[in-house]
């Protein structure tokens, strides 16, 4: 067997790093146009960049990583989640494309970094330096049978995003990550920086995403991101002056009722630890745990 190759991430990749994602991580649902489009048009003012681990020519390996311009934390950076094919684990490959991701950090100033693993990987994180900070849970939904249509309550009404203005859905979104569970604020989001990760992202299902509006007002919604039969909870939050009347619950139904509808059969999503709502939530719609994550942080010299 040929040694490992690292490699910058080209768009012709995106196919296959679909194909490894699936088996590495199969909870996380991101299709091919989308990661084509990531890697062939990432945000500006981001340094995005990726890279690829190949082996007879198979990519076999995958790491991104970027300055996250989404907070107001100075000098700060993310590593993705590493890929690595389980035929190939133990050559090293993983540290090679840790040690790529942080050397492309490096050279913009980024002085620290966020990068996440699964519980039977922490002891590689540590073992480059990174701390475990916060547990994130991931979970799945069967689609079948289709989940019902819930009743909208009294002057709520149940908008697909195809009908709203795109301002409308972000100034909802920022009120209400106001208060988001997590050890890095992301309260800097612009919304050039929404509409490309958001807005604009191919995999964004307009008509299965869901917003309440209540006197023209966006007070919750649901977004769907979906790659053939399965979709992501992208983000699900209520407006904080509008919480407690359980309309997140509501318009997250309503949404994988119009996913479903429309061919998803397997629903994901992920929850800080911290988020006891929304975990509450998901419980209640029969969510069920498939994996946990942690975030992990480290110094950056």
């Amino acid at each position: 067997m040929a040694d490992p190759r690292i490699r910058t991430a080209r768009p012709d990749d995106a196919a296959d790093v679909v194909a490894l994602r699936a088996i590495v991580y199969p909870y996380l649902v991101r299709g091919v146009a989308s990661t084509r489009q990531m890697i062939a048009e990432p945000p500006p003012d981001e340094e995005w960049t990726a890279f690829v681990a190949e082996v007879d020519a198979r990519v076999v390996g995958w790491v991104s990583a970027y300055r996250n311009i989404r907070t107001s934390e100075p000098d700060f950076g993310e590593v993705s989640l590493l890929h690595t094919h389980p035929e190939h684990r133990g050559r090293g490959i993983g540290t090679a494309l840790l040690e790529a991701a942080l050397d492309h950090l490096r050279p913009l100033g980024v002085r620290r970094v966020r990068t996440w693993a699964l519980e039977e990987s922490l002891p590689f994180a540590r073992r480059h330096n990174f701390t475990p900070s916060r547990e994130m849970r991931y979970s799945a939904l069967d689609l079948d049978p289709v989940p019902s249509m819930p009743a909208a309550p009294a002057g709520v009404r149940w908008r697909p995003l195809t009908d709203l203005d795109p301002e409308r859905l972000y100034r909802a979104e920022v009120a209400a990550a106001s208060d988001e569970p997590g050890d890095v604020p992301s309260d800097a989001v612009t919304y050039e920086i929404w509409r490309y990760d958001v807005w604009e992202n191919l995999g964004l299902d307009k008509d299965a995403s869901t917003a309440a509006e209540v006197d023209g007002e966006v007070v919750a919604f649901s977004l769907v991101k979906r790659d053939g039969d399965r979709m992501w909870s992208d983000y699900t939050a209520t407006v904080p002056r509008y919480r407690g009347r359980g309309l997140a619950r509501l318009t997250k139904q309503a949404a994988l009722h119009r996913a479903a509808a429309g061919g998803v059969r397997t629903a994901y999503t992920s929850n800080d630890e911290a988020n006891a709502p929304m975990l509450a939530v998901n419980a209640r719609l029969g969510y069920r745990p498939v994996a946990t994550q942690w975030s992990c942080l480290r110094d950056l010299t």
